[in-house]
């Protein structure tokens, strides 16, 4: 049995378990007029506030994909520099109201789920700005591993405005 599931299972039920709630932080509203297929596929995480269960991670995608039950696939993908491996964890979406609301709950653990907010997307859904449940959650995210400044200058501005600390934010390398 590989131990890196299990350790990340762990730890990613213990920071949803500590986030307690899918809904966005206070002041923090999810995009409407959402289409899903629209945003599957692979994305590259730019930038994230540091969190436990990627802390150190480069390469870092995120694949969401159409489930037979009406849920979206989540595989998260990144690599461990320092242990020479790539890491993988999988789970499932859902969204706690209407679909065309981008707000979701993803649960990599059994029972435990954490919120997945889409705040921020361009029209093309090529750069998407997400929240977890509060304000310690933040990712930049991108159908390309780079971003042009202009839209990072945007983003960074809305998360700012939002409240989100983005000076601690971490610049992912790709």
């Amino acid at each position: 049995m590989k131990l890196w599931p299990v350790v990340t299972g762990v730890a990613i039920a213990l920071s949803l378990v500590a986030c307690k709630s899918p809904t966005p932080p206070k002041g923090v509203q999810p995009i409407t007029d959402f289409d899903a297929s629209r945003y599957l596929g692979k994305w590259y995480e730019v930038a994230r506030l540091e969190n436990r269960f990627e802390r150190g991670l480069e390469q870092v995608t995120a694949t969401y994909g159409k489930r037979s039950d009406g849920t979206i696939s989540v595989l998260n993908r990144g690599y461990d520099p320092i242990k020479n491996k790539w890491n993988e964890s999988e789970g499932k979406a859902s969204f706690t109201g209407a679909p065309t609301t981008a707000a979701l709950k993803v649960s990599f653990f059994g029972p435990f789920y954490g919120g997945y907010n889409v705040i921020k997307l361009d029209d093309d859904y090529q750069f998407a700005l997400v929240s977890g449940p509060n304000r310690d959650y933040l990712w930049i995210l991108s159908r390309t591993p780079t971003i042009p400044d202009a839209v990072k200058q945007d983003y960074l501005n809305t998360a700012r405005t939002l409240g989100f600390q983005v000076d601690q934010l971490v610049w992912v390398k790709q």
